[in-house]
C-alpha cells in the first residue's frame, strides 16, 4: 500500500515540508480492517488514530431504547477515531464499524502526542484536522435542526455518494434523523424528478 496519499493528507493539513510528512508518514503502521468488523467498540478507550485509504466505516451509538443510531460514516481520506475517547483517554460511548473491507495506517495516541510535543508544524496539523472536525459536526447539528429531511438527503447524496453503495438503508435513515418509510419515500420522489 502506498504512503502517498497520507503524505498529502499531511501536507494539505499543515506539514508542507516534504521530509517531515515523510518522517511521520513513516511511523504509522499499516491496517486492514475486514468488512463487518470493529474498529472500535463502545467501552474500549479509543487508542488509534486511522487514515482511511480506502473502505467505508460507520459510527453509531445505542440510544435509550437500544436501537442503533449512526452518528458518521467515514470514507477514504479522512482520519478515523473517537474524539472524546481519545483526547480524554475515556471510555468510548460510540462503535466504529467497517462496512467493506478497508485499510489505512494507524498511529497510536502515545506517539501521536509525541509528534505533537516535538514538531510545532504538526501542531498546526492537528489543529487543521480538529477545526475542520468540530466545523463537520457543528453543520450536522444545525442541518438537523434547520433542515428538512430531504435536504438533508440531497447533501448527503451531493457530498458523500458512495455512502450509498456500502451502507444498509436503515443507517442512512438513522444518520439522516428519519424513519426507514420516510428516506424510501424521499428516495422515490427524487428518482422521479
Amino acid at each position: 500500500m502506498n504512503r502517498e496519499s497520507l503524505i498529502r493528507f499531511l501536507q494539505q493539513g499543515g506539514l508542507p515540508m516534504q521530509g517531515v510528512a515523510e518522517e511521520i508518514a513513516g511511523q504509522f503502521a499499516e491496517k486492514e480492517i475486514p468488512k463487518h468488523t470493529f474498529f472500535l467498540q463502545a467501552g474500549q478507550i479509543s487508542d488509534e488514530y486511522l487514515f482511511l485509504h480506502e473502505g467505508c466505516l460507520r459510527a453509531f451509538a445505542h440510544d435509550t431504547e437500544g436501537n442503533e443510531v449512526t452518528t458518521h460514516f467515514y470514507q477514504a481520506g479522512q482520519v478515523v477515531f473517537e474524539v472524546h475517547s481519545f483526547f480524554h483517554r475515556t471510555r468510548s460511548r460510540e462503535n466504529i464499524q467497517a462496512l467493506t473491507d478497508c485499510r489505512g495506517w494507524v498511529i497510536s495516541f502515545e506517539q501521536l502526542n509525541g509528534f505533537f510535543h516535538a514538531i510545532p508544524a504538526f501542531r498546526e496539523f492537528g489543529r487543521s484536522v480538529l477545526v475542520k472536525g468540530f466545523s463537520g459536526l457543528k453543520d450536522r447539528m444545525l442541518g438537523m435542526i434547520t433542515e428538512t429531511a430531504e435536504e438533508r438527503y440531497k447533501k448527503l447524496l451531493g457530498q458523500n455518494p458512495q455512502i450509498f453503495q456500502h451502507a444498509p438503508l436503515k443507517h442512512i435513515a438513522s444518520y439522516l434523523g428519519i424513519t426507514d418509510s420516510s428516506l424510501s419515500r424521499i428516495r422515490k420522489e427524487f428518482s422521479q424528478k
